[in-house]
């Protein structure tokens, strides 16, 4: 049970790293588009006029709950807006000691899932590969399928993430290895 804990907590914090590793430093640009100064000012008061009475939330721009959404959906251009009306810091330490403890739980969730899988290091192993797999095919490959959302930016998603994941549990499976130790004495 300790080697479960351990490896969960060493697969949380690598998953950690790996995180910051694909979006805190400048390789995040390879997933992000960028708008330039004017235009991003430009949007942010448009959002702040045309959102800000509904408050945050996920906004699907035009909205085709209506005829006239519907239409203007069809022609383009559309968006899907993840809005925060109030603003927080780029480095947010609060999102930044929230991300690690949710790092921690999650290495510790899969930790305790590969405790049930027969066949020792290498069945956990294909295990953890395989849990990372369908943990990034259908929520982030699913919204470039069904949402149109931009294949760039799911992929580098999707890629990150199945390499935390399965990090975090090829850890988790290495901690776990029971170590077979012969009796003093034999020959082989």
């Amino acid at each position: 049970m300790v080697r479960t804990v351990i490896g969960g907590l060493l697969g949380g914090f690598a998953m950690y790293i790996l995180g910051f590793l694909f979006w805190g430093t400048p390789l995040s640009a390879i997933a992000l588009s960028r708008a330039d100064g004017q235009a991003s000012a430009n949007l942010q008061a448009a959002l702040a006029q045309a959102l800000t009475p509904g408050g945050t939330g996920v906004y699907v721009i035009p909205d085709p709950a209506t005829a006239q959404g519907t239409i203007l959906y069809g022609r383009g251009p559309v968006a899907q807006v993840f809005y925060n009306s109030g603003g927080f810091p780029v480095t947010d330490g609060a999102s930044l000691i929230g991300g690690f403890v949710l790092a921690l739980v999650v290495g510790l969730l899969i930790a305790f899932a590969l405790r049930f899988v027969a066949g020792g290091f290498a069945g956990r192993v294909r295990a953890a590969a395989l849990f990372a797999l369908v943990a990034v095919l259908w929520p982030h490959v699913g919204q470039a399928v069904f949402n149109h959302a931009p294949w760039g930016y799911i992929l580098y998603l999707a890629f990150s993430d199945f390499l935390a994941l399965a990090a975090a549990g090829l850890i988790a499976a290495k901690l776990m290895e029971e170590k077979v130790s012969s009796p003093a004495g034999t020959l082989h």
